[in-house]
């Protein structure tokens, strides 16, 4: 039952995240690698504010806790892509956007998780 929770988590994540990336670059004219550093951010401050819930609750359902941090904020959010796009911008030569994209994604991402863990806490 596990597995499936985190299966259709997963799911339900990664057509949000697909999307949320279709509105923000059809509509808002976002880049692809704004988007991927978007998603990842929001994506950080839920799963720390998720964590923060489940964590006070005693009584919570942990295939529903799995669901929703392992399984959505998994598939919601995507590292592989914030490596391409980070591989990207220095085979490109554009040193400085790399450095920028690398170190700014990280910091805010951990910046929002401790954020979502505060608020949520």
């Amino acid at each position: 039952m596990k597995f499936l929770a985190i299966f259709i988590g997963g799911g339900i994540g990664s057509v949000i995240r697909y999307q949320l990336g279709d509105v923000l670059i059809n509509r808002l004219a976002f880049s692809s690698s704004l988007v991927t550093g978007t998603v990842n951010i929001l994506g950080s401050f839920l799963l720390g504010g998720l964590l923060a819930y489940f964590a006070r609750q005693q009584d919570s359902s942990s295939i529903v806790a799995l669901m929703l941090t392992v399984g959505f904020c998994g598939g919601f959010t995507t590292f592989s892509t914030f490596s391409y796009d980070a591989l990207t911008f220095l085979k490109s030569g554009i040193y400085l956007q790399f450095a920028l994209y690398t170190f700014g994604s990280l910091v805010l991402s951990f910046f929002m998780f401790f954020v979502g863990w505060r608020v949520f806490n």
